[in-house]
């Protein structure tokens, strides 16, 4: 597994959503929202994090979705898990716990 070439603050606002929501059930317009960046930023930094394997995906199946397009959902890997707290714990160390808070209204 590589390390990350680039690491901007939007990045690592991913990365602590990830952290915090490691259920699976995360997508990714819901994680736009979550960190308040848009999807020309996040997009590109979910697919470089797969390309790089800190975080897997899979698609919704028909069965799961309820209306609208099928939403893709993001994990972070065992291995991008670690990294991830690491590179947090460097960048940003003030902060206790990766926990957000999200826009009122996401569910």
């Amino acid at each position: 597994m590589a390390d990350l070439p680039r690491v901007t603050a939007a990045t690592l606002d991913v990365l602590e959503a990830l952290l915090d929501h490691d259920d699976g059930k995360l997508y990714g317009l819901k994680i736009t929202k979550m960190v308040g960046r848009p999807t020309g930023s996040v997009f590109p930094i979910l697919a470089r994090l797969e390309q790089l394997q800190w975080a897997t995906s899979y698609w919704e199946t028909t069965e799961q979705s309820a209306s609208g397009p099928r939403r893709r959902f993001y994990r972070l890997s065992p291995e991008g898990m670690a990294s991830a707290r690491s590179l947090l714990a460097e960048r940003r160390p003030a902060r206790r716990g990766f926990g957000w808070q999200p826009a009122p209204g996401i569910v």
